[in-house]
């Protein structure tokens, strides 16, 4: 009895254990947005400023001050734009220098056809994102802009058959 006990202790604890990502090979191999944003979301968590935030949809804005409760929600849109899923490795055109790096897609299973991450001193000063939907009932383009400790912004035209064309935009001043 105790021995079968032992045995399922050891196969429970091996279970358990997770695969690691073998030495030498990189777990994403373009920029890792998602990683960079949950970092952003802890900072501005922490330091928690105020910010300027203006909504428009269809020319009509609303403006206000405020403090963000929930910065994870606040850049999800960021976040869901990361390009290192699985099924999306080698659709990019990588283009890189000292101060830009560029992550183009013009597949049409790709949503996000554009990644730009702008540096200076290695230190990442600007992220744009153009993200594309389309199919017969509906059309999307959103373009994302994020500039750490300045501002974010998050730009979308729709249109959906046989309804008018909507434009949204968020933009929030740090």
């Amino acid at each position: 009895m105790h021995r079968n006990f032992g045995l399922f202790i050891t196969v429970l604890l091996f279970s358990s254990c997770e695969p690691s990502v073998p030495k030498g090979m990189a777990p994403d191999p373009y920029f890792d947005l998602k990683g960079y944003i949950e970092k952003e979301v802890n900072r501005l968590q922490q330091i928690n400023p105020t910010v300027d935030k203006t909504v428009t949809v269809n020319n009509q804005s609303e403006r206000k001050e405020l403090k963000i409760a929930n910065w994870t929600d606040e850049l999800a849109v960021f976040s869901d734009a990361d390009i290192n899923k699985s099924a999306w490795q080698g659709l990019f055109e990588v283009t890189k220098n000292d101060s830009l790096e560029t992550y183009r897609s013009n597949d049409d299973k790709v949503f996000v056809k554009l990644l730009q991450v702008e540096r200076k001193n290695k230190e990442v000063t600007g992220i744009t994102i153009l993200l594309r939907t389309k199919n017969y009932l509906y059309q999307s383009t959103d373009t994302l802009s994020y500039y750490p400790d300045s501002s974010y912004e998050i730009r979308k035209q729709q249109h959906i058959k046989l309804l008018n064309p909507k434009q949204y935009r968020i933009s929030g001043k740090l």
